[in-house]
């Protein structure tokens, strides 16, 4: 009686697999109807279950004489997800970040690939006759014909670059960040940069596989990094999808998302471009000290001062050549001089005066100390206050 025994590999290909579409499907059941960037990430889940699938087909040799047999017809298809899903991953990281993020017709470019990949194969595969077509999969000649090989490094290259335009988007985000919020630090994105990273590896390892594989065409060498590089990725995958799923649902409540549009280029108030006016914003923060709230944000600032928040940060920019969180957080630095330098505090903890003084990471208060003052907070306390 033939069996077919799964190895430890096929069951992390299938385990990946199910995992991928398990999690797409509770995303889709529980997700609330606003909530765009999980629906990106269900997507790209289900676009990645295909691709354990897909390897399992291609490479196990049971799996392929099943799917030679029962679906000659749909062979290579299920290597659709290798040319989405990476787009997907950058849609979500987009939903996740901008509040106002909304698909446009121009962002059906994005499935060229896709479009390209299905007419290559309609040119160099589904032109051969279903007996031919067996034939060139079940001995490998057609994975491992040059069209092929090529085909498959630009997918895999693709997938870098979108890895690196969501990194970019990340810094992006934080900088936008800055002008809209003055404790950043609560919106940890750590996990998010993290993740991006792993897939980048990911996509580089896989990469560097196919370029591999080009170069076996003309340098003959033993093909077992091959095995060995393709494992390690199976692995890695498992691992990363288990990571993204829950660090998602973990940190998604705690993410500010910023606006996407920018009205930077508005026509200006003439007022705005009046020292005046910056003075008046200068006064009411050292009166009524609204940095001493943590947490401050752009509107919040604006309806405390009566100012449109478009009209304050292009103030900020034009006068105090700084953004909203370099803004906040040098009125913090100037009272935590204060109460550094005063004898009165001098029984507080240099912890007690920074959250006194609007802080609430160490850190962040140590490094404005530093870069505005030219001493640290020990240091300057010594000097004023001597034992």
């Amino acid at each position: 009686m033939n069996e077919t025994i799964f190895n430890i590999h096929d069951l992390v290909l299938m385990m990946t697999a199910v995992q991928c579409a398990c999690f797409a499907i509770l995303l889709l059941v529980t997700n609330p109807p606003a909530n765009k960037s999980n629906y990106f990430l269900a997507a790209f889940l289900l676009a990645h279950a295909f691709i354990p699938v897909h390897e399992l087909v291609l490479w196990g040799a049971d799996f392929k004489m099943i799917a030679l047999e029962h679906y000659p017809r749909l062979f290579l298809w299920i290597g659709f997800g290798f040319y989405v899903d990476a787009a997907l991953l950058y849609f979500y990281i987009k939903s996740l970040v901008y509040d106002d993020f909304t698909l446009h017709k121009r962002d059906g470019l994005h499935l060229l690939p896709l479009g390209l990949f299905a007419v290559f194969l309609g040119l160099t595969f589904y032109t051969h006759s279903l007996e031919e077509r067996v034939m060139l999969i079940d001995d490998d000649i057609y994975m491992y014909s040059p069209g092929y090989l090529i085909m498959d490094f630009l997918c895999k290259a693709m997938r870098i670059g979108y890895c690196v335009a969501s990194l970019f988007l990340i810094a992006k985000y934080r900088d936008q960040l800055k002008t809209t919020h003055s404790n950043i630090e609560r919106v940890d994105i750590r996990w998010l940069i993290g993740l991006v990273i792993g897939f980048l590896i990911i996509a580089t390892t896989e990469a560097t596989l196919a370029c591999t594989k080009i170069l076996h065409l003309f340098i003959p060498f033993h093909p077992h990094w091959f095995e060995v590089i393709g494992l390690t990725g199976y692995y890695v995958v498992f691992v990363l999808v288990l990571v993204l799923v829950f660090t998602s649902m973990r940190y998604f409540s705690g993410f500010i998302a910023v606006k996407q549009k920018d009205d930077s280029k508005k026509p200006v108030e003439e007022k705005l471009l009046n020292t005046g006016f910056a003075e008046r914003i200068d006064s009411a923060m050292r009166e009524h000290k609204p940095y001493l709230e943590p947490d401050l944000t752009l509107d919040m600032l604006a309806e405390t001062l009566n100012i449109p928040a478009r009209d304050l940060s292009l103030v900020f920019n034009r006068h105090f050549d700084s953004n909203f969180y370099e803004f906040v957080n040098r009125y913090r630095i100037e009272e935590a001089q204060k109460m550094l330098a005063d004898p009165k505090h001098k029984s507080k903890t240099i912890t007690h005066i920074y959250l006194d003084a609007g802080f609430n990471s160490k850190s962040v208060f140590n490094t404005f100390f530093k870069k505005h003052v030219g001493k640290t907070p020990s240091e300057y306390r010594q000097e004023h206050l001597p034992q």
